[in-house]
């Protein structure tokens, strides 16, 4: 039966508890989701490399999930392959011409290399280069620089496109999803055919992020599980 990753978004996370709000994920969680701003690809600051580290060092097993939303990713780059994260994803539309070789950089470097697509972008945009590249394709469901936004459904003909372009040309890469994902949305994405599923006010801010994330597994391996039988 096809897996699907659930990652919290620490992002949606109390930034003066971080530690406090992983531990209350009980480790019900996949994946740690990092959203990294610049203040310039979009209008807002997260978190840096140091904190990437920091993740790191705390939880050696764990698999940290970088995306950077930035404008310069060819010099921000070597800080981040330096923490270590498992994933690292570049938007496509950030300095679309160096996008192949920095891509490139974090394969050498022996982490997973993401492309993300901001609402407007199409999925013909990707060249051919970088869909038999990549790990995974992370589509945005919001307009990328702040939490808690209301999921955009078209986003889910995106992922749908992904899976069949996928099929037909036997890529490998894995399809993300972020932005806007709540109880109301999440099993219409899984069905769509994501495979990572990215959360993160619906889940720190429901009160039980622990009871939250063992409930949306569940929910999800029932509707893949019915799905698979028609």
């Amino acid at each position: 039966m096809r897996t699907v990753s659930l990652a919290p978004s620490l992002l949606g996370a109390n930034p003066l508890n971080l530690s406090g709000a992983i531990e209350s994920l009980e480790n019900n969680f996949d994946w740690l989701h990092l959203d990294i701003m610049d203040g310039h690809f979009v209008k807002n600051l997260s978190f840096g490399s140091s904190f990437a580290a920091a993740l790191r060092k705390q939880y050696p097993d764990a698999y940290i999930d970088a995306h950077l939303m930035v404008d310069e990713h060819d010099i921000i780059l070597p800080e981040f392959i330096a923490a270590r994260p498992s994933s690292i994803t570049l938007h496509a539309e950030s300095e679309g011409h160096l996008i192949h070789a920095s891509l490139s950089r974090i394969k050498n470097a022996g982490i997973k290399a993401g492309v993300a697509l901001c609402p407007p972008t199409r999925v013909a945009s990707l060249d051919e280069n970088i869909l038999d590249l990549v790990d995974l394709i992370l589509v945005m469901s919001v307009t990328p620089g702040f939490g808690g936004q209301t999921f955009i459904p078209g986003s889910l003909r995106k992922v749908r496109e992904l899976v069949s372009l996928r099929a037909v040309h036997n890529y490998k890469f894995k399809i993300e999803i972020d932005g806007g994902i709540n109880e109301n949305n999440i099993i219409s994405a899984v069905l769509a055919g994501c495979d990572a599923i990215v959360t993160g006010s619906a889940v720190f801010k429901s009160g039980h992020p622990a009871a939250w994330l063992a409930k949306a597994k569940h929910d999800i391996e029932e509707a893949i599980k019915n799905f698979d039988k028609e």
